[in-house]
Parts: C-alpha cells; sequence; structure tokens
C-alpha cells in the first residue's frame, strides 16, 4: 500500500496572499468560470482526511452553507478549542507527531486546506508532499501570505501546470525525492559542463 501524502491545495492571488488583510477572500470570484472546478473533483477522490488552522475553519463556517466534508475525516489544529463539534476534532498535539502518526494509518491521502500558521508549521518539518496552488489573476497588494517568513523547501519537482478561460494558472509541485536531489541538474546557465 503506498504511504499516505499531504496534499496542499490552495488558491493566492499573483502576489502570494491567500486574504486580504481583513481575512476576506473575495478575490476568489474572479476564478469563477462557468462551472470550472480546476480538478478540485478529481482532487478530492484522493483523500479521505482534511486539516485545518482554526481560523480557516472558522472562515469556513462563517459562509454559513452546510459543511461540504461531511464523508471526510476533519481536523483543526487549535490552542483554544478543544474536543469535537459537529463536523470536526480540534487537535492541541504537536503538529509534526500528529501528521506523522496519521500518515501512519490505512487511508487515502490528506488534504492541508491551510491557513498560513499551519502551512508554516508543517513546511518547518517537511510535512508538505505536494503543493496545487491555483493562481487567481489579481493582485491584492497586501493580506495574508501563503508562504511566511521560514517557508522553505528548496527541491521542488513540477508535475503539471494548467492554465485556464479565467486567467487561472494552477501548478501542481511535489518534494523532489533523496534520487532526484542526486541527479545532476542540466540546461543551468553557468553550471552544467563547469567541474
Amino acid at each position: 500500500m503506498a504511504q499516505r501524502k499531504v496534499l496542499l491545495y490552495i488558491a493566492t492571488s499573483v502576489d502570494g496572499y491567500i486574504a486580504d488583510e481583513d481575512g476576506g477572500i473575495d478575490f476568489l470570484s474572479a476564478a469563477q468560470s462557468n462551472g470550472e472546478d480546476y480538478g478540485f473533483n478529481s482532487f478530492i477522490k484522493r483523500i479521505d482526511t482534511i486539516i485545518w488552522g482554526r481560523k480557516t475553519y472558522d472562515k469556513l463556517l462563517s459562509f454559513g452553507i452546510p459543511f461540504p466534508y461531511r464523508n471526510k475525516k476533519c481536523y483543526v489544529f487549535s490552542r483554544t478549542k478543544h474536543g469535537k463539534d459537529e463536523n470536526v476534532e480540534f487537535v492541541h498535539r504537536e503538529v509534526g507527531e500528529f501528521i506523522s502518526a496519521l500518515k501512519k494509518k490505512p487511508g487515502k491521502h490528506i488534504y492541508c486546506d491551510g491557513g498560513s500558521e499551519l502551512v508554516l508549521e508543517m513546511m518547518k518539518l517537511n510535512l508538505i508532499d505536494e503543493f496545487i496552488i491555483s493562481v487567481i489573476p489579481t493582485l491584492l497588494g497586501g493580506g495574508i501570505p501563503l508562504f511566511k517568513p521560514g517557508s522553505s523547501i528548496r527541491h521542488l519537482k513540477l508535475v503539471e501546470s494548467r492554465s485556464f478561460p479565467s486567467g487561472v494558472v494552477q501548478v501542481h509541485y511535489k518534494r523532489r525525492s533523496a534520487q532526484d536531489q542526486c541527479a545532476k541538474p542540466g540546461g543551468i546557465i553557468g553550471y552544467e559542463g563547469q567541474s
């Protein structure tokens, strides 16, 4: 059985923000295009578990819509909330410990839906295996960045890039394996052919 992976599937503005300074995400409306789902329905079939930070979960609840993931196991990392509600289980354990234990359980992949604080902690611990990022054709000029200082992975491999009539560009990267990282880089100006 293949090991479970943590998949980040998220949208940002062209300048890298997932929300404006007030936490608003109205800019996502620029991506609405005749029922285009940007591969989300296919993606969601690959996962059976979702993790959020508490602020992101609260934002979802603020939309006043029926909870969309009732058939998934859902966890929210929170320092203040405990136990469960009707949708999710709140998590107080250290992120790395919890995710490592989750990956060892049988199941499909794990969907990280943000926010930026959780993404930062997971990146520091090298826990995100794949990044599927939809870039919305909007410049916010400020707000909540997807990748905060300290988010650093130098070895990503492009899986796919797609463009859509709405102007959205979606990139899919995965962390390079140790084998990939040992491969000789090619085609880099000033590198290839030098000793």
